[in-house]
């Protein structure tokens, strides 16, 4: 026999909605219509406008026939339509996907054939990249041609020629502000597509939904202790996990976006000083770039900012540094796949008063989850059996919950792997402390985090390996304090062949994106086991070493 509270109490659209994040910015624009929404240069733009502007660009985009699962890609900086297409595209029920800037021609090709994409808006400073990829690419979209005509006092950003047959002010004018926009379907729609680097082979695309983002949205306006009107400065490229779900997380408190082109030390303090900043986002890079500012570059400012960084955790030198400096470091951990940080260094302020040993020592661990995420553990990836809570046995980290992505598109076999057991593997592996929070000590898939941006280490051996002279090679990540880390080659020439440093990096250069090349070079055997298997930890001993 069925409980009570099991008749007669069904959903109906008076008691159950789809959760999706685009109607955090309704609510925004209809309580706060004359508050600033976004700063970009000399251009100050209201919730009202915002959301009038995010209605047009659904409309226009519905008009030119997106609807449910088209893919609407963009090529965009930290500016006001980038904002606008987190929020536009949605509205017609599209899937968004947002390219990496930094990518070369050849990666770029693959995801837009891959994403199958029908429409891609491109900022003219990427256009040259752009319509190369474009030649190598099957898909033919509709291109769209960003012209920034307003970036304060900075020195003009390089405009590469328009490719589009339209520009995006005229696609805009195309909509109409009282579009009628759709919620989706169902809140596990698809709202986002962002693709990992790739260990082997091309990256795999990871998939959001309108329910993750918008969960992910209030988890970050908890962890990153957003009151009303927080004033957020986008140092983090939006393309990055669509910027950590911050696009749709500052409209839940009526927040203001202060776009960021390029992350430079004057600029930044500037936008700081000048529209009161009280949270941004970065790797230890942004970091640096604040702290080795000169006295030139830097502005005073009364707020407390609050800095969200991921990757390493930083060092007790830089935490004190930022704290000197008027920043307060959250420090966060997380992946493509469960939206950015799902992860926080929760901290107890009875830590305070730690010796810095201990102080630091909890400083270095990663967190608890996020108060969107259901399930965070460290477990054994053959058995799935939990790990003691010792702070010491090692296991896989792996997360369960409603901010774990959909899957990988068009890749069952890699999303079952993924989900083996019931819970995420991220492939990072890590330890348990009796108190629950989780600590990395290595990565499985030998990723090396060079500003914020994840490299295969793979993928640099296979460039490496295409030189005549390259007889073996190993690439593993050298601590930097600038990047955080940086790929560091360790090449075995091929007897009576000879090759310099810069050589080595030239030819990378030719395959790879500039960032994802050896920094340095190192002439040496490459350590093996008997079996053959290069013997990566004592190149790390010897990288840390450096």
């Amino acid at each position: 026999m069925s409980s009570p509270y099991e008749r007669d109490l069904d959903k109906n659209p008076a008691n159950f909605q789809p959760l999706t994040p685009t109607l955090f910015l309704e609510r925004a624009a209809k309580v706060y219509p004359d508050h600033v929404a976004i700063v970009h240069g000399k251009a100050r733009i209201s919730y009202r406008t915002f959301w009038e502007r995010s209605l047009k660009l659904g409309s226009a985009l519905a008009k030119r026939g997106m609807g449910k699962g088209d893919t609407v890609s963009v090529m965009l900086s930290n500016t006001p339509p980038m904002v606008e297409a987190h929020f536009g595209v949605p509205m017609t029920k599209a899937v968004l996907h947002c390219l990496n800037t930094r990518l070369d021609a050849p990666i770029i090709a693959f995801q837009l054939d891959h994403a199958e994409t029908k429409i891609l808006i491109v900022d003219r400073e990427f256009s040259g990249v752009v319509k190369e990829a474009l030649a190598l690419a099957k898909v033919k979209p509709l291109v769209v041609d960003f012209d920034d005509p307003d970036y304060g006092d900075d020195a003009p950003y390089p405009k590469g020629e328009r490719i589009g047959s339209l520009d995006y002010e005229a696609l805009v004018a195309e909509g109409e502000a009282d579009f009628a926009w759709s919620m989706p379907d169902d809140e596990w729609d698809a709202i986002s597509l962002n693709y990992t680097s790739g260990t082997t082979g091309n990256p795999k695309g990871v998939v959001y939904h309108h329910r993750g983002a918008a969960l992910m949205a209030y988890g970050n306006t908890i962890h990153s202790q957003m009151g009303k009107h927080p004033v957020y400065l986008w140092t983090l490229p939006m393309f990055h996990c669509n910027g950590w779900c911050f696009p749709w997380t500052l409209a839940v408190q009526a927040g203001t976006h202060v776009c960021l082109r390029w992350v430079r030390a004057k600029t930044m303090y500037g936008l700081i000083a000048d529209h009161g900043v009280t949270h941004l986002c970065g790797a230890p890079i942004v970091m640096s770039t604040l702290l080795n500012a000169t006295s030139a570059e830097k502005r005073e400012f009364s707020q407390t900012v609050t800095f969200n960084t991921a990757a390493a955790p930083p060092p007790e030198a830089v935490l004190s540094a930022m704290g000197e400096a008027g920043f307060t470091v959250v420090h966060l951990y997380g992946l493509t796949e469960t939206y950015g940080p799902a992860v926080v260094n929760e901290w107890h302020s009875d830590w305070d008063h730690l010796e810095k040993g201990p102080r630091t020592s909890k400083k270095a661990r990663q967190g608890v989850r996020y108060a969107a995420l259901e399930g965070l553990s460290v477990r054994d990836p053959e058995t799935m059996a939990e790990t003691p809570h010792d702070g010491e046995t090692i296991g896989e980290v792996m997360f369960r919950g409603n901010i774990v992505m959909k899957g990988y598109l068009k890749n069952r076999a890699a999303s079952d792997e993924a989900f083996a057991g019931g819970w995420f593997h991220s492939g990072d592996l890590g330890v348990m402390h009796p108190d629950g929070y989780i600590q990395l000590k290595d990565r499985s898939k030998d990723i090396i985090i060079s500003g914020g941006e994840n490299i295969s280490s793979i993928e640099v051996e296979d460039a490496l390996y295409k030189h005549p002279a390259v007889a073996a090679c190993a690439v593993v990540a050298k601590p930097d304090d600038k990047w955080g880390e940086t790929p560091l080659a360790v090449v075995e020439l091929r007897p009576g062949m000879s090759a310099t440093e810069e050589e080595i990096i030239a030819h990378c250069r030719t395959l790879l994106a500039r960032f994802k090349c050896p920094r340095n070079v190192v002439f040496a055997e490459v350590p093996k086991t008997s079996t053959g298997k290069i013997q990566k930890f004592k190149l790390r001993d010897m990288a840390k070493a450096m």
